[in-house]
């Protein structure tokens, strides 16, 4: 639940940067976001599979930039459905998209899946490792 509840926090933060940069998107109240948030949720979970795969010739015909267009109708969809939700037209929702994308992508990098705070650390290989000690031991050697 906790999960949930950052993930859905996440996406009405890149509702609001989305606000924030772009004039045609807007929010009448702090309501209306976090509704967006949660419809927004549950169209990508259920909406946008079935838009994909409509789209799935023209995504591949372009190399995947139709993923753009079709975030951009999901967006639009979810301003449809929310009263308080406003967006002037289809490169607002298309910019949208890709602003809350970012932001979202960007947050989760952060967020576990239990809705923890994760520190990022560094994997390294054993290869590197030993790679490591041996240019230390050959230019110790000089």
């Amino acid at each position: 639940m906790r999960g949930f509840l950052v993930r859905l926090l996440i996406t009405a933060l890149g509702l609001w940067v989305a606000d924030q940069l772009l004039p045609g998107i807007a929010f009448t109240s702090t309501g209306a976001l976090i509704v967006s948030a949660l419809v927004l949720g549950f169209v990508n979970a259920v909406i946008r599979p079935i838009l994909f795969f409509v789209t799935l010739p023209l995504t591949v015909l372009t190399l995947g930039l139709f993923i753009l267009i079709v975030n951009g109708i999901s967006l639009a969809i979810v301003a449809w459905l929310v009263p308080g939700f406003l967006v002037s037209g289809f490169s607002s929702a298309t910019l949208g998209a890709i602003i809350v994308g970012l932001t979202s992508w960007a947050a989760s990098h952060f967020i576990g899946g239990s809705g923890r705070i994760e520190r990022m650390k560094r994997v390294r290989s054993r290869a590197a490792a030993s790679m490591d000690r041996a240019i230390v031991r050959s230019h110790d050697r000089r």
